[in-house]
């Protein structure tokens, strides 16, 4: 295999996977904040996906960042009479994210990175073996 579409494919999937792990990370961050005010909506669940697309440059189809969408399952609620977004039962819509859901997917996009990661170092050291078989 050619090194650059070796060296472009692993990129690709560097970027994207780090793309996926920042959102992620923002749907953690936000998994307790509420709605400013009473009867507002709350964060909702970001969702990444991923796409691939074919570069004629390299010759190599690669995988891209896609489109983010929104989770569209129920809020949580959450009893809290004393908060400024409860309604009159006292409830707080609260976000739909499920922290363990977000480690599951954070660890599956950091293993994609090191793997893509791991391509790109075999990759340089094929690269520096062959120039080094070229100087002898």
């Amino acid at each position: 295999m050619d090194f650059l579409k070796t060296l472009g494919i692993a990129a690709s999937g560097l970027k994207a996977q780090s793309g996926r792990m920042r959102i992620i990370a923002e749907n953690i961050a936000n998994a307790d904040s509420s709605a400013k005010t009473a009867g507002g909506e709350p964060y909702r669940r970001k969702i990444p996906t991923l796409t691939n697309r074919f570069d004629s440059e390299l010759g190599a189809t690669l995988v891209e960042a896609g489109r983010v969408r929104r989770d569209q399952t129920p809020f949580r609620t959450k009893y809290d009479p004393g908060n400024p977004a409860a309604n009159a039962k006292g409830e707080v819509s609260m976000p739909n994210v499920n922290g363990l859901i977000e480690n599951m997917d954070m660890r599956e996009a950091q293993r994609s990175y090191e793997a893509n990661l791991n391509m790109v170092t075999a990759t340089r050291r094929m690269i520096s073996k062959t120039l080094e078989i070229l100087k002898a």
